[in-house]
């Protein structure tokens, strides 16, 4: 399935150091033709980091998309009555937002975008970036994995020598997961 005409929401959350990537892979989406609405938590759009400020991940993610970022709950609710999205992506999925995910815990705008999304029964991807995704985090994936309607990208250990429970999505699958998910597929192997 191609990628062409498809409304996707696309989700950042706070693990920054994926940022680079995922923004990457944002773009060589719009080249496909897809029409993107991008969401950012409320830590991605407002904190400034080692890895950049907020400002110009706003300013670029807007730039490329050509939509302004929601970022608040109340802008966030409509997208699942409005049927504003096929497929929605959570690029990068920190472990605080897997966790809130997999207990139904709705307080950020990526969370409620993805709870309205999901009332849809169309696919969400996830791309996982957390130092505790193979520790206490591994439960909340665990169940994520067992919840219709969630695929995940493809992940790797992170670094298995200094950081062995921590766990982080290709980002050149990204595009081959939404492809397979729309068709109601988890991308093999999911474990690189």
């Amino acid at each position: 399935m191609t990628l062409d005409g498809k409304n996707i929401g696309y989700v950042f959350t706070g693990s920054f150091c994926t940022f680079r990537k995922s923004i990457e892979a944002l773009k060589k989406i719009i080249k496909l033709n897809a029409n993107v609405i991008p969401i950012m938590s409320y830590n991605s759009y407002l904190l400034d980091t080692k890895f950049g400020k907020a400002e110009d991940f706003i300013n670029e993610i807007e730039d490329i998309t050509g939509k302004e970022i929601i970022h608040t709950i109340q802008d966030a609710e409509p997208i699942g009555p409005k049927h504003l999205t096929d497929i929605m992506i959570i690029a990068p999925a920190s472990g605080n937002t897997m966790a809130k995910l997999a207990n139904d815990i709705i307080d950020t705008p990526a969370l409620m975008a993805a709870k309205s999304h999901l009332r849809n029964e169309k696919p969400l991807v996830i791309a996982p970036s957390t130092n505790n995704g193979l520790g206490a985090n591994a439960i909340n994936i665990g169940k994520l994995l067992n919840t219709r309607n969630y695929y995940f990208v493809p992940i790797r250990q992170d670094n298995p020598i200094t950081k062995p429970r921590s766990i982080v999505f290709d980002s050149t699958l990204i595009i081959k997961t939404l492809e397979s998910a729309l068709e109601g597929k988890q991308l093999q192997p999911m474990l690189l």
